[in-house]
C-alpha cells in the first residue's frame, strides 16, 4: 500500500512539474511577442516591469530565505550599469556584461564575509550604507580622477533586445529559484531564516550559506544594471546608484509575498503602473505615496498578495458549517422578516421621533 502510494505521488508531482513547465513556455512565448504588439510607451513599461521583475525575485532568493531585510540592491545594480558605462569604450557589450557580473560578485563575496553575520536593523542599515558609500566614492573618482560626471552609453542595443534578455534573464532567476527551493541549499536557508542557532546545531554551514546566496542574488542584479545601462544613454553616480530601487524592490516583494516564487509578479506589476501614474500625476510627492503604499502593505497585507489568495482559497475548500442544514438560515430569515413592525404611535409617531432628533425644539424663553 505504501508502495503504490508513494508511486502515486511520484506520477502527481512529474505531472504538476510537467504543467507548471508547459505553463511557463506558454507565458514566456506570449511575452516574447510583446514588442511587436505594443507601442513604444508599452514596450518601455515592459522593460520597467521585466528589470523589476528580475530585481525583486532575485532579491527574494536572499532576503525570502534568510530573512534578512537587504537594502544593496541598488548597490549591485549601480555597479553593472557603471561598470558596462566605464568600460563601453574599450569592450565589446557583452565582455563588458562579463566583467559587471565579476565585479558584483566579488563585491558580494567581500560583503557578504564581512557583514553577514550582523543581523536585524544593523544589516538593513548597512545594506543602505553600502550603496551610498560606493555611490560617493565613485562621484569621487569621477570629480577628481576623470574631471566628470557621469558617461555616455552609444550602442546598438535598442529596447527590444534590452527587453529580449530582460524576459531571458527572468526566466533563468525564476528557474534558479525554483531548482533552490527543491535543493539542500534551499532547505538550508530555510531552516537558517527560521532560527540560525538550530542552523548551527543542526550542522549546517550557515556562513557559506548565506554568502553563496547573496553571491548569486547579486549577479542577478548586477546583470540587470548592466543591460539597463543602453537605455538611458547618460549615467552619472547618483542615477546609477539610486536608493529609490532598493525601497521600491522591498515594497514589492512585500506587496507581491514571499510564499510563492511567482509572488513578486503581484507586486512588480500594479507598483509599476501605479508608480507611473503617480510620478506623471504627482512627481513631487512621489515618495510620500511610497512610504504610504509601504504601510499600507505592512498593516493590512502582512504575507502580501499571495497570502491573501491563499487565506481565499483556503476559505474556500473549507466546508460550509450548517448545523442545522441549508433550511435552517432560510427559516431564520423568513422568521425575521414575518416579525410584525412594532410603531406603538403609528407611523406619524415614528416621523415625529426622527424629526425631533434632527430638529430640537428650541427653548422658551420666559
Amino acid at each position: 500500500m505504501t508502495s503504490t502510494e508513494t508511486h502515486k505521488d511520484a506520477r502527481i508531482r512529474r505531472t504538476r512539474v510537467a504543467a507548471a513547465i508547459a505553463t511557463l513556455a506558454v507565458v514566456v512565448g506570449a511575452l516574447a511577442t510583446v514588442p511587436w504588439l505594443v507601442s513604444d510607451y508599452g514596450l518601455s513599461l515592459m522593460v520597467n516591469v521585466m528589470s523589476y521583475l528580475v530585481l525583486t525575485i532575485a532579491w527574494a532568493l536572499f532576503s525570502g530565505t534568510t530573512q534578512l531585510v537587504s537594502l544593496a540592491t541598488s548597490a549591485f545594480f549601480g555597479i553593472g550599469m557603471y561598470t558596462v558605462a566605464m568600460l563601453i569604450k574599450v569592450l565589446p557589450l557583452y565582455a563588458t556584461f562579463g566583467v559587471a557580473i565579476g565585479v558584483g560578485a566579488a563585491v558580494a563575496l567581500v560583503v557578504g564575509v564581512l557583514t553577514l553575520r550582523i543581523a536585524g536593523m544593523f544589516f538593513v542599515i548597512f545594506g543602505f550604507g553600502l550603496s551610498e558609500m560606493i555611490r560617493e566614492l565613485t562621484v569621487w573618482w569621477e570629480i577628481n580622477q576623470t574631471h566628470t560626471m557621469g558617461r555616455y552609453v552609444f550602442v546598438d542595443f535598442d529596447t527590444t533586445m534590452i527587453y529580449e534578455h530582460l524576459l531571458g534573464l527572468a526566466v533563468l532567476v525564476f528557474l534558479t529559484g525554483w531548482l533552490l527551493r527543491r535543493s539542500r541549499l534551499g532547505l538550508a536557508l530555510l531552516v537558517i531564516g527560521e532560527d540560525e542557532t538550530v542552523a548551527r546545531q543542526v550542522g549546517i554551514n550557515v556562513p557559506f550559506a548565506k554568502v553563496t546566496i547573496f553571491i548569486v542574488s547579486a549577479m542577478f542584479m548586477t546583470l540587470t544594471g548592466a543591460l539597463m545601462a543602453p537605455r538611458f544613454g547618460f549615467i552619472n553616480p547618483n542615477f546609477a546608484f539610486n536608493p529609490l530601487v532598493s525601497f521600491q524592490v522591498v515594497i514589492m516583494a512585500f506587496l507581491g509575498g514571499l510564499q510563492q516564487l511567482w509572488g513578486p509578479v503581484l507586486g512588480v506589476i500594479p507598483l509599476i503602473i501605479l508608480s507611473e501614474q503617480l510620478q506623471t500625476e504627482f512627481p513631487f510627492w512621489y515618495s510620500v505615496f511610497l512610504g504610504l503604499v509601504f504601510m499600507v502593505i505592512v498593516y493590512f497585507l502582512p504575507r502580501g498578495v499571495t497570502g491573501l489568495l491563499e487565506d481565499v482559497w483556503a476559505a474556500l475548500g473549507r466546508p460550509l458549517e450548517l448545523p442545522r442544514g441549508f433550511a435552517g438560515p432560510l427559516l431564520d430569515a423568513w422568521a425575521w422578516l414575518s416579525r410584525p413592525i412594532s410603531l406603538p404611535r403609528g407611523i406619524a409617531g415614528a416621523i415625529e421621533e426622527r424629526w425631533s432628533k434632527f430638529m430640537p425644539r428650541p427653548t422658551q424663553r420666559r
